[in-house]
């Protein structure tokens, strides 16, 4: 599907690693396995040439396409890169969380269901309100402190010791697709943090560098619930995903030139 996929946009790069074609191909166990073999090599060498790792969004729960992704996770933190899990990269979290488990590097991004179900799997109760943690933060505790952006009305982000609650208005329609647009926000957020470790540019090493995935998340949250209601107040609900996304530059430059108060767009409830 690689080259139908190219033809939709000149903007996507593909990369047409997984070989087996037939059914007749995958039975075949010396072939096979040949290919998985060529396949995670070919995954191994892009992750080199990469800053951050998206698993997630688009993947679906084919065992083959599972495989892979499990790869590239345990490859990725070979590599200590960062890495943003989303979609159907949460049911592979969910049957196997010692993936990332303990991996402070890694970002999870469930919506309210598979928040619920990622509770479930570590024995935390989603609804939780008489706690002084709330189940976000318990359940980040679980995973070890791997930050945990639980997405609704407000964005709750925690690392297990530090909750960010993110309260900025977005936008009153939810379309498919506003989800990628935050784990995409924020992979090239984490992004720009790698290359903040790895002084491409001059500064004063003001921020902590186990700080940095926790400040991504935040930002991210922030710029995407923005977009989400400048986009909604000029499309109503004929919003498309496709309409956010249009908005991310423009509003950017407001964002990142003209800094605003912190309250203005959520505020640090622990840590």
């Amino acid at each position: 599907a690689a080259t139908a996929i190219k033809s939709y946009s000149p903007d996507l790069i593909v990369h047409p690693y997984i070989k087996i074609r037939t059914t007749k191909d995958l039975q075949d166990e010396k072939k096979s396995n040949s290919t998985w073999a060529q396949t995670f090599d070919d995954i191994g060498a892009l992750l080199k040439r990469v800053h951050v790792l998206v698993v997630g969004p688009g993947l679906s729960r084919d065992k083959r396409m599972l495989q892979c992704a499990k790869y590239g996770i345990e490859k990725a933190r070979e590599l200590d890169m960062p890495i943003v899990i989303d979609a159907d990269g949460l049911f592979l979290i969910q049957n196997e969380p010692d993936l990332v488990h303990g991996y402070s590097k890694a970002v999870l991004t469930p919506n309210l269901a598979e928040f619920s179900r990622l509770c479930s799997s570590k024995d935390v109760d989603a609804e939780d309100q008489e706690s002084d943690e709330p189940p976000v933060q318990k359940l980040s505790q679980a995973f070890g402190g791997v930050i945990i952006i639980q997405k609704g009305p407000v964005d709750a982000i925690s690392d297990g010791e530090t909750l960010y609650v993110v309260m900025n208005e977005g936008g009153l329609k939810r379309s498919g697709g506003q989800g990628d647009i935050l784990t995409g926000l924020l992979a090239t957020s984490l992004a720009w943090g790698v290359a903040y470790e790895k002084d491409v540019w001059d500064h004063q090493h003001t921020v902590p560098t186990n700080r940095i995935p926790l400040i991504a998340s935040f930002g991210a949250c922030v710029l995407n619930r923005q977009c989400s209601r400048l986009a909604f107040e000029k499309h109503k609900r004929a919003l498309q995903s496709s309409d956010v996304l249009a908005e991310i530059g423009p509003l950017f430059v407001t964002f990142y030139d003209k800094a605003r108060a912190t309250a203005e767009w959520g505020e640090a409830v622990y840590g």
